[in-house]
């Protein structure tokens, strides 16, 4: 049985498909737009497995060093990239997050500042669940940890995400 996509499952699915990127080597299968949600799943591409965590470091993400968390909130360091997880639902916020973090690791940036906003009476969905999603396992090999951002930067409605280095070569 198919299925029409609405106009908004159309929309979810090109955020969805834009964080996509073929492995090195692999031709991408849909070069002319976004992949069309009605297309059969043996032409859509599988996920790519995660990457293995290295031995001892199973925990998941801590709180930023302090000193760390001290310049970005200062100005001192740099916050390279930030998203606002405004509009997004838990699905949709998932999904975009990751994509936002591999992408920021791949251009080899360190600190980022992720939006979730505080919610009603702030007991916010994405500000409850967005540490969970950092703490995820496919995530560990990037992120070095994360903590709630400075006043002005968002406070409770904001966390800073601090970034491995990304080995060379």
């Amino acid at each position: 049985m198919s299925h029409r996509p609405s106009p908004d499952e159309t929309r979810l699915w090109s955020v969805v498909a834009a964080t996509v990127r073929p492995l090195p080597g692999r031709p991408t299968l849909h070069p002319h737009g976004p992949l069309d949600p009605g297309a059969p799943a043996a032409r859509l591409p599988a996920p790519a497995p995660p990457k293995p965590v290295a031995a001892g470091r199973t925990s998941p993400p801590t709180a930023i060093e302090p000193g760390r968390r001290r310049k970005i909130a200062r100005g001192r360091s740099a916050l390279e990239a930030t998203l606002d997880l405004h509009g997004y639902g838990q699905d949709a916020a998932e999904v975009v997050l990751r994509g936002f973090l591999l992408r920021a690791y791949d251009q080899g940036l360190r600190a980022a500042l992720v939006i979730t906003g505080r919610g009603v009476q702030g007991s916010g969905v994405l500000r409850r669940r967005t540490p969970e999603w950092l703490a995820a396992a496919d995530l560990r090999h990037i992120i070095a940890g994360f903590s709630e951002s400075h006043q002005k930067h968002g406070g409770e409605g904001a966390l800073y995400v601090a970034l491995k280095r990304k080995p060379a070569g």
